[in-house]
């Protein structure tokens, strides 16, 4: 019998779903794509501006969140004939990354950041800046597609000058796709709902709360629905939300999650 064999496995996040679904089919589980999350890139003058405030104001640093945000305005620079300008920017500056994918994009500008996270989150970044003073600093912080307030708190707290970079937003898919997978899950017609990104729990959450579901909903998820997440950016979201069962992998890696998923219930048969 294979491990995921009877299990119904929800997918919350669009991107790899194929290739989570294959991998989800080949441990015998049945995979259902249930897209939580949509990604804008938001009007390109507004993201003009804040390239220009990188390209002209001396950062001392620059924080990077993600790699599809340092992507994106690595990808603007280009179009408008800034690149050269881009990469001296950041090669002026200390670098400061969050994440593997966005390593990896600095990796290929030649970049190599002055300090990274020590478990892919945002406080374990901050964590890192310890040894430096930030007070009266320009700091340039590339958000996440959505606010980061915790983020925000921080910076004001250490006295810094910063400015925001907002190079796209999360946005929630259509309240018809948001109503089948919360309906699934307040109703345990899933066995498991598997998080690729914190956005995804926090619309779900969302959803719920603005129909009147949101302790029915953590208590589901609690409950009847076993949550797995892809790492442990993705994990701190969900926790932040109320759920205290998680499952994720050492590695954050899709197939990593599917092969942690199946072995969670080959332990607890």
């Amino acid at each position: 019998m294979k491990k995921l064999e009877g299990k119904k496995i929800a997918i919350a996040g669009e991107r790899k779903a194929d290739e989570i679904s294959k991998l989800i089919e080949n441990f015998g589980g049945t995979p259902l794509i249930r897209p939580a999350q949509g990604t804008v890139f938001l009007d390109d003058s507004n993201v003009k501006a804040s390239l220009h405030r990188l390209l002209h104001e001396k950062c001392d640093w620059i924080i990077f969140t993600t790699g599809i945000g340092t992507d994106k305005l690595h990808k603007l620079a280009k179009e408008t004939g800034n690149e050269d300008q881009f990469i001296h920017a950041l090669k002026q500056a200390k670098i400061a990354a969050r994440g593997y994918k966005t390593v990896n994009v600095l990796k290929k500008l030649g970049i190599q950041p002055t300090i990274r996270d020590d478990d892919g989150t945002t406080l374990g970044l901050t964590r890192m800046f310890e040894p430096y003073h930030l007070e009266g600093k320009h700091i340039a912080l590339q958000l996440y597609g959505a606010p980061a307030p915790k983020m925000i708190d921080w910076l004001e707290k250490s006295g810094a000058n910063y400015f925001e970079i907002l190079p796209y937003r999360h946005i929630p898919p259509a309240d018809e796709k948001m109503e089948q997978i919360v309906s699934e899950i307040l109703n345990g017609e899933v066995d498991v709902v598997a998080f690729t990104s914190g956005p995804q729990i926090r619309f779900m959450v969302e959803y719920a709360d603005k129909n009147q579901k949101r302790s029915e909903f953590i208590h589901a998820l609690n409950e009847k629905v076993l949550v797995l997440s892809v790492g442990k950016v993705t994990e701190a979201a969900i926790r932040e939300e109320g759920v205290s069962r998680v499952v994720t992998p050492e590695v954050e890696r899709m197939g990593s999650m599917i092969v942690t998923l199946a072995e969670y219930f080959e332990k607890n048969k």
